[in-house]
């Protein structure tokens, strides 16, 4: 079994930056492809950014190319999502998500093509 644990959410004004950590424990992270996602209020989960197991590739949403940039510390367990240029539609809870093995970039960017969740940090972007 994984465990993801987010953190690095906070209040921010609009134009600034955060960085989110995802920490992978229970099973080799360099296995696991990594993705991000977020839910605002009454909206449904969307899909962020992803790097595969490798981190030889990376995918983004149209909404945050060249804000915001995924990497992994294969020594450290750890995931990162550097948000910058913030806005307040970038408000919402984000979740890292972990998917075992090689996987196409048409999977890495649905809620479905991931095996494990965590438990989500709060973003809120004030204008």
């Amino acid at each position: 079994q994984v465990q993801l644990v987010e953190s690095g959410g906070g209040l921010v004004q609009a134009g600034g930056s955060l960085r989110l950590s995802c920490a992978h424990s229970g099973r080799p992270f360099s296995n696991y492809n990594m993705g991000w996602f977020r839910q605002a209020p009454g909206k449904e989960r969307e899909f962020v950014a992803a790097i595969t197991w490798s981190g030889s590739s990376t995918y983004y949403a149209d909404s945050v190319k060249g804000r915001f940039t995924i990497s992994r510390d294969n020594a450290k367990n750890t995931a990162y999502l550097q948000m910058n240029s913030l806005r307040p539609e970038d408000t919402a809870v984000y979740y890292c998500a972990a998917r075992f093995g090689m996987a196409q970039a048409d999977v890495l960017v649905t809620t479905s093509g991931y095996d494990f969740w965590g438990q989500g940090t709060q973003v809120t972007v004030s204008s």
